[in-house]
């Protein structure tokens, strides 16, 4: 097995990054086209919608509250969410993927969702985690306190004293949620890019049976 940092993981990393840009934009084409098909084969109903905005506006929550955490390249953001989880926001995108599949009912969706996020996260995360262990001495002692992907149930705090009462307002390790980097990273366009795609869900089916009703 090739150690992390090795050349040889190296090359496996830009290897499949190469791979993944090629085949970011047909996927995302193959998304969208399978989501007007299953849209058209069956119309959604109003439960699993319902029951859809249990994962997608937790995702969007921990989107934007990562977002007013991060501050890319000019220091290693441990604070907020990043004290439970090393990638939030990739966190936050597949649970609204995944909300989003189980809106339409669509195990074929979810299924290209799930290959497509492993093929572009997948090397894109090494990618970062090998930036970030090269630039900031203290990424290799904060990635073993806080996992990858899956969050931790309590915040993995920066060793040092223990921190009295947390002030309100104030995330895991004492730092403040940041409304003026939430706008910087321009997170709110995936509460727009949502809420689009669940007005899609209610008024799309009615114009493709306007179109096409009859056919199926």
């Amino acid at each position: 097995m090739n150690r992390p940092g090795s050349p040889e993981s190296l090359d496996w990393i830009a290897r499949w990054q190469k791979v993944a840009r090629r085949i970011r934009v047909p996927l995302g084409f193959l998304t969208a086209a399978l989501y007007l098909f299953e849209l058209w084969r069956r119309a959604p109903i109003p439960a699993a919608i319902a029951w859809s905005l249990a994962l997608v506006v937790p995702g969007i929550w921990l989107r934007g509250y990562a977002a007013g955490y991060v501050k890319k390249n000019r220091e290693l953001t441990q604070t907020g969410p990043y004290a439970y989880t090393r990638n939030p926001l990739y966190l936050g995108s597949m649970l609204i993927a995944a909300g989003f599949a189980l809106a339409l009912r669509s195990w074929l969706v979810a299924l290209v969702l799930t290959v497509g996020f492993a093929v572009i996260y997948i090397p894109v995360i090494a990618s970062e985690e090998r930036f970030l262990r090269a630039t900031f001495p203290e990424f290799e002692e904060y990635s073993r306190r806080v996992p990858r992907l899956i969050p931790r149930l309590t915040p993995g705090l920066t060793p040092g004293p223990t921190p009295g009462p947390n002030p309100k307002g104030k995330g895991a390790n004492g730092a403040a949620f940041s409304l003026s980097l939430y706008v910087r990273h321009r997170e709110y366009n995936a509460a727009i890019g949502a809420a689009l795609l669940y007005i899609s869900l209610l008024l799309l089916r009615p114009a493709l049976d306007a179109l096409f009703g009859g056919v199926r």
